[in-house]
């Protein structure tokens, strides 16, 4: 009688153990079903006791379900130059690289520090230089925007205006005629009127040709201005205080011999030399220039 006690016992002891895991595993496969990209549903649904065994009959389904979420941070090869790694961090973000030599390479050159931002909130044109107004126009109609706390009428795109007002917070940092918008994102049209302020046709000739390129750090083209993509603004910064606010909060000095220019890279310092940028101090001012 005690034998027939300890089989019937071991029976339903099996019997509540199979029908256990038989329940578990049809409601994960359903939780599953419901959301193949959750991977951490099916563990949620059922008690603590029973994650690690779930997880070892499922592992192998979950890493098939499961597709990685994609960086949005590039990771740079330090085998590689300075070269090498900016173009390896911007490949992605324009249409076609431009050939060494061309109007549009020196452009790059010059302005195109913010094309290794890979924030997917940053829009990025697909090309460093836009032929008119109307171009201009339908790239900025896409971005979001965001005001510069303490303007009257300084809007940047919200990730670039975001980081600008953390910094302020930190400290004042006026801007360069302490309230005009044209220090901000800028029309082709205003872009034009700065060009022919301080140059002209023939100016723009000789830059075209490579024979021209300091008046770049005073002026830019028209249609080649970071200020036409919202990720430029032009500052009154005179204090270590003030830099490094803005330095840690993604935003630097990127354009040679332009000091009141700040460009919004949108990495810390410490990560700038990875991507190949290249620190160069003129007349006491740090920039952070492009290695091309």
């Amino acid at each position: 009688m005690k034998r027939l006690w300890k089989k019937t016992a071991f029976f339903t002891l099996l019997a509540l153990i199979v029908f256990s895991l038989v329940a578990s595993s049809g409601t994960t496969k359903k939780i599953l079903s419901q959301d193949t990209r959750n991977s951490e549903s099916y563990i949620l649904a059922d008690p603590p006791h029973k994650q690690q065994q779930l997880n070892q009959l499922y592992i192998g389904i979950v890493n098939e379900i499961v597709t990685p979420t994609p960086e949005t941070t590039p990771t740079p090869n330090l085998n590689l130059t300075n070269r090498e790694r900016f173009l390896t961090a911007i490949t992605d973000q324009l249409s076609t690289i431009p050939q060494f030599g061309t109007y549009e390479y020196i452009l790059l050159r010059a302005y195109g520090a913010a094309f290794v931002n890979h924030n997917p909130e940053v829009q990025l044109p697909s090309k460093v230089l836009f032929k008119d107004e109307k171009e201009t126009k339908e790239f900025q109609d896409t971005l979001t925007m965001g005001k510069v706390n303490g303007t009257n009428n300084c809007y940047l795109q919200k990730v670039a205006a975001d980081a600008l007002n953390q910094a302020k917070a930190q400290i004042s940092i006026p801007l360069k005629s302490g309230y005009a918008d044209s220090d901000c994102t800028r029309s082709f049209a205003a872009n034009v009127r700065f060009w022919r302020k301080y140059a002209n046709d023939k100016t723009l000739a000789r830059v075209q040709q490579g024979q021209e390129t300091k008046i770049l750090g005073t002026v830019a083209p028209p249609g080649a201005s970071q200020h036409l993509w919202g990720l430029a603004i032009d500052l009154r910064v005179s204090t270590e205080a003030q830099r490094q606010a803005l330095n840690q909060n993604g935003w630097f000095r990127t354009v040679e011999y332009d000091v009141p220019h700040w460009t919004y890279i949108g990495y810390p310092p410490d990560k700038l030399s990875d991507l190949g940028f290249q620190n160069k101090v003129i007349g006491g001012i740090s920039y952070w220039l492009t290695p091309l």
